[in-house]
């Protein structure tokens, strides 16, 4: 008989998955996955993260999916890491709507130091007015602090009208926050951007064959796929931003 996690042990098992899917060492990491239930009880959504690099000066935040080819990991082998990591959120899901009666449609994580926190947003999304695509400008723009610059006019009025609503009372969240003493162990395996195809490197005791990925489009398609929140910023200026970001946008994004 399998063994049910509680809540709490999900919220862990989340962090510790996380955590090892970074390598190297970070200041925050901001998740957003939704999962939605069709009518066959199919169980799909969307799920992308992002963290930013430990540094004296600020820098860009990392996207997921840049990952494998940034540290010539195994395309193959990383996504198994983020289909586990949508596992846990789907499980997560299922005891909030059992246990905490929030039966919500998509979740924002955000880690940072010591402080976890969880948004639950219980909008219907398959009647929304945002497209997938508006949904992760408006989620950029708040958590990542995107400038506003950096969308088109039409996701420009897409945030603003979402942000006005929010202002409403039209997208209220619940929230769950709490401290942890988990350290911050990060995938401690010294990855080398000249590395050749077929060569080894020895990770937890085990040999794992890491290739170079020449492609730096990834095209992700899955069936099952601190305290205070930050106030949208928005600046004059349209810097430090990678042109090939809306790349990996598109090919992120999971129809529903």
């Amino acid at each position: 008989m399998p063994v049910v996690k509680t809540i709490k042990e999900l919220y862990s098992e989340i962090r510790k998955c996380l955590f090892y899917m970074i390598p190297e060492k970070w200041e925050s990491i901001y998740l957003y996955a939704s999962v939605i239930q069709r009518e066959n009880g199919e169980e799909t959504g969307e799920m992308f993260f992002y963290y930013f690099p430990k540094s004296i000066i600020k820098k860009n935040p990392i996207n997921v999916y840049q990952i494998p080819h940034k540290f010539n990991l195994n395309e193959d082998e990383y996504i198994r890491l983020t289909n586990q990591l949508y596992e846990l959120i789907k499980k997560l899901k299922n005891q909030c709507k059992k246990y905490d009666k929030i039966n919500w449609t998509n979740i924002t994580i955000s880690i940072e130091n010591v402080e976890f926190l969880a948004e639950y947003n219980c909008d219907d999304l398959m009647v929304s007015n945002y497209s997938s695509e508006d949904r992760m400008a408006i989620w950029q723009y708040k958590y990542l602090e995107y400038p506003i610059e950096k969308f088109s006019k039409i996701q420009r009025e897409k945030i603003q009208n979402y942000i006005a609503e929010e202002e409403r009372g039209l997208h209220q969240n619940k929230l769950y926050t709490e401290t942890f003493y988990q350290p911050h162990e990060h995938n401690n395996v010294q990855y080398d951007i000249n590395k050749k195809e077929n060569e080894y490197i020895k990770v937890d005791e085990k040999n794992t064959n890491f290739t170079i990925i020449e492609d730096g489009q990834y095209h992700i398609q899955r069936n099952n796929t601190f305290g205070k929140k930050k106030k949208p910023k928005v600046t004059e200026k349209n810097e430090g931003f990678d042109s090939d970001d809306e790349i990996v946008v598109r090919n992120q994004i999971l129809k529903y």
